[in-house]
């Protein structure tokens, strides 16, 4: 029956590529087409049972039991256990009952409200000890309440009371009221009160040279110590001539005008020294 339908077919295509290129592909493939559709059938069956049975295959592998290789042969394992020391247990603590204390046997009154009745009797009024503390019963002949002087503990924390850390004051070295200070100390340096061209002028103005015929320089520095007050002291000059130096110290003494002190880092008024140099050339 096959090859009934083969033969049928393949006349069917004899005629009608009859007269045409049978060398074209079309003709090849009408008449291995079930050639080829039984091979695809073929492999795609054979790749469903691969797939199917590979995830058996994969199981069956692993489920096998692991064997472990005993050595039979050689001296024998010896496994030494670690000793392990025994927990050490408190000891059991026996709890004792609490005893009763019998109350002290102190002086009281009975402060409690009696119940009112009919045919009640009025007690007798008996005068309450200004010891006696209040209670339920009348005990006016026991020992006087003592004043409560319970004063409570102090918290302990570590080995010792706790105790408010000392408060520790800083206190600044005062500086002695005739300290003179150095140029590292000072904040703002002295200075005269109208400014120090104001006093340069004046000391030109005020020196006498009448007594000086060198025709050269003449120079010195004058040295003072500017105090708190506004003041000036100490004066001291290093010029060469003595005459000069003189007459120098003197111009400066002369000079009115406060002077304006010095101030240290803490914005205080200090002593501090103060350096004038003079020059001066003199004309014959």
């Amino acid at each position: 029956m096959k090859h009934l339908n083969t033969n049928q077919e393949f006349r069917f295509n004899e005629i009608l590529f009859e007269h045409r290129n049978k060398e074209y592909g079309a003709y090849a493939l009408r008449n291995e087409s079930d050639r080829i559709l039984t091979k695809a059938l073929f492999i795609g069956v054979s790749l469903l049972a691969a797939i199917s049975i590979t995830p058996l295959i994969i199981s069956a592998f692993n489920n096998e039991p692991s064997t472990v290789h005993v050595p039979t042969d050689g001296p024998p394992v010896v496994i030494k256990l670690k000793k392990i020391d025994p927990v050490d247990t408190p000891p059991v603590q026996i709890i004792k009952p609490v005893e009763h204390v019998a109350p002290p046997n102190q002086k009281q009154f009975d402060s409690s409200v009696p119940t009112p009745k009919r045919d009640a009797v009025e007690p007798i009024k008996q005068e309450k000890p200004k010891d006696a503390t209040a209670g339920l019963i009348d005990n006016f002949k026991g020992e006087p309440v003592k004043p409560d002087t319970y004063v409570p503990p102090v918290p302990v924390i570590g080995n010792g009371p706790v105790t408010a850390p000392p408060i520790q004051v800083k206190v600044e070295p005062k500086v002695p009221d005739n300290h003179i200070a150095g140029q590292g100390e000072l904040a703002v340096e002295a200075s005269y009160d109208g400014g120090i061209n104001s006093f340069r002028n004046k000391v030109m103005n005020n020196f006498d040279g009448s007594g000086f015929d060198t025709e050269g320089i003449m120079k010195t520095t004058v040295t003072f110590i500017v105090e708190t007050n506004g003041t000036i002291s100490g004066l001291k000059a290093d010029g060469k001539d003595a005459d000069f130096n003189s007459e120098a110290i003197r111009t400066i003494k002369s000079i009115k005008g406060k002077w304006v002190p010095g101030k240290n880092k803490q914005g205080e008024a200090v002593r501090s020294y103060f350096k004038f140099p003079i020059s001066m050339k003199f004309d014959n």
